[in-house]
C-alpha cells in the first residue's frame, strides 16, 4: 500500500510540474499573440529575501520577487535561457530521460543557447527551480554521483525498465552510488534501527570493513563533503518514511559544524526547496570540546577558517546551544581536527571507542 502511494505522489508530482511548465508556455504565446514582451515571476534568492523559519527550522524564501523580462535587454539573454530550459526540462520529464547539469551545459549548444560556462547554466537550472518551487531532481536533472549508502536496506526500483526490482543495499561492499534510480526507488525494508552519515569516503570504507551496520544496526551514508542535495533527500527519507534516526560524524572544525547544520536544516543557496532537511538530525562530532576531550592530532586553523567561524556567528542557527559552544571553542583553539586524527590510538579506534561514546552521550540530547 506504502508503496503504491509513493508512486501516487510522485505521478501527482510529475503531472503538476508538467501542468505548470505548460501554463508558462502557453502565457509566452499569448503575450507576443498580445503584442506584448514574455516575462518571468521569479521568487527573489537575494540574502535580504532568505529567513530562518523557525516553525519549519529551514531558510526559506521571503515574499519579494522578479521580474525576468524579454522587453528588458540588460534581461533579454537570461530570459532566453530560462524559456528554453524550461522546454527542455519540459521534454526530459516526458520522455522520461534523465540529464546531469553537464549535459545540460552542453544541450543547450544544439539550440544555439549561449552559456558563457557551466556554473551560468546551473544558476539557470536554480532559477526554473525556484519559478516552479520544484527541485531540479524533479526536472530528471541531476549532478554526478559521489555520495554513497550501504547497509541492510531492500530498495524497489521505479525507473522504467527495472519497475519492481528489489535489491538490498548491503551486497556491494564498496555501497551504492546515490544516483538518479536509486534516489527516486521504493524503501521496502530493513533491520536497521539508526541512520549514520559521515563526511569521509575513506571513514565510510572502514566503516563497512568494521562492520559498523551490523554492531550498531545501521545504514551508513558517506556525504562525501557537504551531501549532495541527492543524499539530504534520501537521509530525510529514511528518516520520515523509515523512521530511523540520523547522526551525523564530520571533520573537527568549522566546515564540519556546517556539513552537520545543512543536513539539519538546510542551507540559504536552497531556500526555495523543501523535503531537504532531517530536522531532529543529530550532530555527533568532531566537536571542538571532543579535541581537547581525547587529545587529538591537530593542525592550524587559516585565516578562511576564523573568517568562516565569524561568519556562521551571524547565523541564527548558532545562536544557542551547542552550535554556539562549539564555534567559540573552537575560535578559542584556533587549531582542528579531522576524523582520521583518532587513527593515533589505533585504525578501529574510532569505531570501537568513540562511535559508542558518542551515540551513548547522543541520548541526552
Amino acid at each position: 500500500m506504502k508503496n503504491k502511494s509513493n508512486q501516487r505522489t510522485a505521478e501527482a508530482k510529475k503531472e503538476k510540474l508538467l501542468s505548470l511548465l505548460q501554463k508558462h508556455g502557453l502565457n509566452i504565446y499569448d503575450n507576443l499573440d498580445q503584442g506584448k514582451f514574455p516575462q518571468f515571476i521569479i521568487p527573489s534568492r537575494s540574502v535580504n529575501n532568505i529567513v530562518y523559519d523557525k516553525k519549519l527550522r529551514q531558510y526559506i524564501l521571503g515574499n519579494a520577487s522578479a521580474v525576468r523580462s524579454s522587453r528588458n535587454m540588460s534581461q533579454l539573454r537570461s530570459y532566453t535561457q530560462l524559456a528554453w530550459l524550461a522546454f527542455f526540462v519540459n521534454r526530459l520529464v516526458r520522455e522520461g530521460k534523465s540529464s546531469t547539469l553537464r549535459d545540460i551545459y552542453y544541450s543547450s549548444q544544439a539550440f544555439s543557447i549561449d552559456f558563457e560556462d557551466q556554473p551560468e547554466s546551473d544558476n539557470i537550472i536554480v532559477d526554473l527551480e525556484a519559478v516552479t518551487l520544484s527541485p531540479r531532481e524533479e526536472f530528471h536533472i541531476f549532478p554526478e554521483e559521489r555520495s554513497s549508502v550501504f547497509g541492510d536496506l531492500t530498495i524497489e526500483y521505479t525507473v522504467p525498465g527495472y519497475e519492481g526490482k528489489r535489491m538490498n543495499l548491503s551486497d556491494h561492499p564498496d555501497g551504492y552510488l546515490i544516483g538518479p534510480s536509486l534516489s527516486s526507488a521504493e524503501l521496502v525494508d530493513t533491520s536497521a534501527e539508526l541512520v549514520i552519515a559521515i563526511e569521509k569516503g575513506g571513514l565510510f570504507t572502514r566503516f563497512v570493513e568494521e562492520k559498523v551496520h551490523k554492531k550498531f544496526k545501521s545504514i551508513i551514508v558517506d556525504t562525501a563533503g557537504q551531501a549532495p542535495r541527492s543524499t539530504r533527500n534520501l537521509l530525510r527519507r529514511l528518516n520520515q518514511e523509515l523512521g530511523l534516526p540520523v547522526v551525523i560524524l564530520a571533520d573537527g572544525d568549522v566546515y564540519g559544524e556546517h556539513i552537520a547544520m545543512v543536513i539539519k536544516s538546510g542551507s540559504a543557496n536552497a531556500a526555495h526547496l523543501r523535503e531537504l532537511t532531517v530536522p531532529d538530525a543529530k550532530w555527533l562530532g568532531v566537536w571542538a570540546t571532543d579535541i581537547e576531550k581525547y587529545k587529538l592530532p591537530t593542525i592550524p586553523m587559516t585565516e578562511s577558517d576564523i573568517k568562516r567561524i565569524y561568519d556562521l556567528q551571524k547565523d541564527p542557527r548558532y545562536q544557542e546551544g551547542n552550535w554556539k559552544k562549539q564555534l567559540e571553542v573552537f575560535l578559542k583553539l584556533k587549531r582542528k581536527a579531522e576524523l582520521e586524527a583518532f587513527s593515533k590510538y589505533g585504525l578501529t579506534n574510532i569505531t570501537d571507542k568513540y562511535l559508542p561514546a558518542k551515540l551513548e552521550e547522543s541520548k541526552s540530547f
